[in-house]
């Protein structure tokens, strides 16, 4: 797959104008807004869904279900805000029919605990400071995994994406007072089974790299533009 080509970029590239844009008809203008928010919602989409290929779909789903609904943005929230809240209605939804299809209660079932027990000890072990985190960041991974789904959410978006209390608890429709518990709770959990080597890893979860946000990104925009292509081919049918 080809690399999208890039948007030229403007002096006003805000969110609000590269918005008008889009809905003046300037489809390409969609992907900057891609590629501004691509990392912090693909570690959203991955910590509800904990699966790296179906985040991405669930990610490119929603976008598309976001253009299709721009002129619905009143600018209550910041653009970021909303397009969390139209990942998570992508990602439940997608859980909610996993959860018909499959009727079975494990679908949130934790990791093998055996297993990671057994690699805690060998990552220390190791004399590479690098290889060190990289099996930190794995072991991490899976016990973020582990964490009931309510406090799995809040702590990506809190520790891994920095975002304030006031800002998740606005994307999750929720109070800030619960946010903090959440939080706080699910970093004691994380704690009790990693003990000093949280701090370690926790900034590298859910690597998103170039190649991942130029999949997205195509694959997003090539969607629109079949859309856009057979709106006008319906439009021009006698």
């Amino acid at each position: 797959m080809s690399t999208p080509a890039r948007l030229a970029p403007h002096d006003d590239d805000t969110d609000d104008s590269l918005l008008r844009r889009v809905i003046d008809g300037e489809t390409a203008a969609f992907a900057p807004l891609l590629r501004r928010y691509n990392r912090r919602l693909f570690r959203l989409a991955r910590a509800t869904l904990r699966d790296d290929a179906e985040a991405e779909d669930a990610l490119q789903d929603a976008y598309v279900t976001a253009y299709r609904n721009l002129r619905q943005f009143r600018g209550d929230a910041s653009l970021c805000t909303w397009l969390s809240r139209v990942v998570l209605n992508e990602c439940f939804g997608r859980l909610r029919r996993a959860a018909r299809r499959d009727n079975v209660a494990h679908i949130f079932a934790p990791a093998d605990q055996e297993s990671l027990d057994q690699m805690a000890p060998s990552t220390l072990e190791r004399p590479e400071q690098a290889a060190i985190r990289a099996q930190m960041r794995t072991l991490l991974e899976r016990k973020v995994d582990d964490l009931p789904e309510a406090f799995r959410v809040v702590f990506v978006l809190r520790c891994v994406e920095e975002l304030g209390i006031d800002e998740i608890a606005a994307c999750l429709d929720l109070p800030e007072s619960t946010v903090r518990t959440r939080y706080f709770r699910a970093r004691g959990l994380l704690r009790e089974a990693l003990a000093r080597d949280v701090d370690l890893a926790e900034r590298d979860l859910f690597e998103f790299g170039g190649t991942r946000c130029d999949r997205i990104v195509a694959g997003v925009m090539a969607r629109v533009r079949s859309s856009e292509t057979a709106a006008h081919v319906k439009d021009d049918e006698p």
